[in-house]
């Protein structure tokens, strides 16, 4: 897959207001309400070509991040999720620390294991997995060697793997 120019720097807002006010806590702080493990991940929208930013439960397991499309049981998926569908190349924020990363869908024994990770993080999308008729997609982001980025607080993995992968 083609390396795609950095996410823009053109931000738009979600139209939901929860999205909008937990992002911009998020990065006023650094921390979500609650103290609930939150990350930002941030997308290039797939109609529009601006910023998107949504704030995700953080399941993070050796480097690399679950990102659950739960919409909270509802029947349609999460319109981040068809963002990063229609360009896998994104952004997570964890802290002060923002990621380079490509997303990937899950299925089969690799998604059942990140979903038990992620229910046992947030025992909720359990719960939601019950309210709706539609699997709940999970993505996998891993990290994306060599990908352009700068700033205080960015990182790019080790990418001298065997594979051309970061190392474990």
């Amino acid at each position: 897959m083609p390396e795609r120019a950095p996410l823009p720097a053109d931000y738009a807002p979600s139209s939901e207001a929860w999205v909008r006010d937990e992002v911009e806590h998020y990065e006023r702080t650094g921390a979500a309400w609650g103290g609930r493990p939150v990350v930002v991940l941030r997308t290039r929208g797939r109609c529009t070509g601006l910023l998107r930013k949504t704030p995700l439960m953080r399941v993070e397991h050796r480097g690399a991040y679950a990102a659950v499309a739960s919409r909270a049981g509802a029947d349609r998926d999460p319109a981040w999720y068809r963002n990063v569908l229609a360009d896998p190349h994104v952004e997570l924020q964890d802290g002060g620390v923002v990621h380079a990363l490509t997303a990937r869908e899950l299925d089969g024994a690799e998604r059942a294991a990140w979903w038990s990770r992620a229910c046992t993080v947030f025992p909720s999308y359990a719960d939601y997995r019950s309210r709706t008729r539609r699997r709940i997609p999970v993505l996998l982001l891993e990290p994306r060697c060599g990908a352009p980025h700068s700033g205080e607080g960015w990182t790019t993995p080790d990418c001298g793997g065997p594979d051309g992968r970061p190392h474990p």
